[in-house]
């Protein structure tokens, strides 16, 4: 029986451990607070029926005071009446009043130890009274300091809480943005790169052969007919040449030369066409 017990303890103490753990603090403050309103509850309570019992005893205290009072009067009384009837004589009249008050005597005396007993009561349920009423005086104090220190907890909680979303937030500034939808940065640099040497290549490549050679110097002399084109509108039209005009035939024909695959014979057509002018003569 007492392994079982052992074990249930065991069990409990850990389910109640991982629940205290999972507990929201905000809900385990107001529980605390909750327990405390609790108790001062059940502390005004017994304390109200501690006064109240000091005010019963007070109630029989009173009773048994006036009653006390009644038979001392009564007893009086019948004692005169007794008095009285020995006066005149009558035998019957005074055995009758004072068997009478013989009774209220007993009456008097049962009253007046009830009044001393009722009296000891009263004053030991005033001092308890005195002491409920103090206690109720601290307890509400103590409420009032747990109220304010559940105050400043929540006011710590929310700080917590906001410091952790700012830790949070630095921390995903501080990594480096990746994404899993696409490539990175340093990815797509990377890829521009390669194009960008790709293209460097193709171009270098392009310049150093023949055929890229050859487009060279088409260009050339296509820009030289364009020129010779232009000179010959020039002089039809009898305006000047601009005097920064320098035909690129010579360099164009220079470039032919150099490359043994050009044949130059059908640049001379558009060459003979040219105007002579001030430093624009075809070349030979």
């Amino acid at each position: 029986m007492g392994f079982f017990s052992r074990v249930w303890g065991y069990i409990k103490a850990a389910v109640t451990g991982g629940v205290e753990r999972r507990m929201k603090p905000e809900v385990q403050i107001e529980q605390a607070m909750s327990e405390a309103r609790k108790q001062d509850l059940e502390l005004r309570n017994q304390a109200a029926r501690v006064i109240a019992h000091r005010t019963e005893l007070q109630m029989k205290l009173d009773r048994a005071i006036d009653d006390a009072a009644d038979a001392r009067a009564q007893a009086g009384q019948a004692l005169k009446m007794a008095d009285g009837a020995s006066t005149s004589g009558d035998a019957a009249e005074v055995d009758r009043w004072t068997r009478t008050a013989q009774a209220l005597a007993m009456k008097l005396e049962t009253s007046e130890q009830l009044v001393e007993g009722l009296k000891t009561q009263y004053a030991t349920a005033t001092e308890q009274a005195e002491l409920a009423k103090e206690q109720v005086n601290a307890n509400a104090l103590r409420l009032q300091e747990l109220s304010a220190k559940r105050m400043e907890l929540l006011g710590k909680l929310e700080q917590a809480r906001m410091q952790e979303q700012v830790n949070q937030t630095l921390e995903q500034l501080s990594k480096p943005m990746e994404s899993n939808a696409g490539p990175t940065l340093g990815e797509i640099e990377d890829k521009i790169n390669r194009r960008m040497a790709n293209a460097s290549a193709r171009a270098e490549l392009e310049s150093a052969s023949i055929e890229g050679a050859q487009r060279d110097v088409e260009r050339s002399l296509q820009q030289v007919s364009a020129q010779a084109r232009l000179d010959k509108l020039r002089e039809e039209l009898g305006l000047p040449a601009p005097a920064s005009a320098t035909p690129a035939a010579p360099a164009a024909v220079e470039s032919a030369s150099e490359q043994p695959a050009v044949a130059p014979a059908p640049v001379e057509e558009p060459a003979d066409e040219q105007p002579a002018q001030g430093g624009g003569s075809a070349p030979a």
